[in-house]
């Protein structure tokens, strides 16, 4: 914790980062408007008291919408950094604790996956689902359930278990190779020795060594799946209007760019703070759980 805390880029994400979750919590106190709240006579409005960051082409307050986007930015990231984090632990942890043919098994699993393109398998799971053409593959409640849940959460539901899917596969691998170094060592081998049982010695000894590594190793790579969410949402098949994405409201302000240009420079600024407050704070706890670094 002293070593994190010396750490001054750590320390301003991390401060950043809790303003960011307080902005999330409170936006509905926070914003002066509800952020889907037009006034068409108020479109591409200046700034003013009315109006603290302008209005969009719709006449719905900008500032509004930042705060809530936040919501969105901070949802797809702490959702998709838990699921990765929980089952690429889980699955290095079996495959690297059991080896031989199990973990030969569980390895090509991951090759085949870590092999296609992490965007590409989003994005098609994105048009399937919005189109409501995996209707047709998968069982009707169930292709119900999914499509209730992503109307929801606004469109990024199924952005969430895509990142989900696809993200984990990194995780297992480096688990998996920490957890094979780890079985040889001599406190994994006394415990054994001891005769106990392998869940005692995975919970007990194993899984405590490796949450440092991986929890830096899904801390860094939360900004990619803040900028996949963007993205997505940019071209359109993303979070879905008039949900307060930063990317949609990045391409609605790219459109007007020439005569509007805060409209989209004012949530770029936003996506890149938030980006950088999670990969500041990444470093910090790189350095802070590394022996070796300086």
């Amino acid at each position: 914790m002293r070593r994190l805390l010396r750490h001054r880029a750590a320390v301003a994400g991390g401060i950043l980062l809790i303003l960011l979750i307080l902005i999330a919590i409170f936006a509905p106190w926070l914003a002066p408007k509800p952020f889907d709240e037009g006034d068409l006579l108020a479109n591409y409005a200046p700034p003013s008291a009315k109006f603290p960051m302008g209005a969009d082409f719709l006449g719905r307050d900008l500032l509004s919408r930042l705060i809530y986007g936040t919501r969105i930015s901070l949802t797809v990231a702490f959702l998709g950094a838990f699921f990765a984090f929980m089952v690429g632990l889980i699955y290095g942890v079996i495959a690297g604790y059991y080896g031989g043919r199990l973990d030969s098994l569980m390895m090509r699993i991951v090759d085949v996956l870590y092999a296609f393109p992490s965007l590409l398998f989003i994005i098609l799971l994105m048009i399937t689902f919005k189109t409501g053409f995996g209707g047709t593959v998968i069982h009707g409640w169930l292709f119900q359930l999914i499509t209730n849940l992503d109307s929801r959460m606004g469109g990024v539901f199924l952005i969430i278990v895509g990142i989900s899917v696809t993200s984990w596969v990194g995780m297992a691998r480096l688990t998996r190779g920490m957890a094979l170094a780890l079985q040889k060592s001599d406190f994994i081998q006394s415990a054994v020795a001891l005769g106990a049982k392998d869940s005692r010695i995975i919970f007990r000894h194993l899984v405590p060594s490796l949450v440092g590594p991986l929890l830096v190793r899904v801390t860094l790579a939360i900004p990619g799946f803040i900028a996949t969410e963007a993205f997505l949402s940019f071209i359109g098949i993303g979070a879905t209007p008039p949900t307060p994405s930063w990317g949609i409201m990045i391409a609605e302000g790219f459109k007007a760019m020439r005569s509007h240009p805060h409209l989209a420079i004012y949530p770029g600024i936003a996506l890149a703070m938030v980006m950088l407050a999670f990969n500041f704070l990444g470093d910090g706890l790189r350095d802070a759980l590394d022996p070796h670094s300086k």
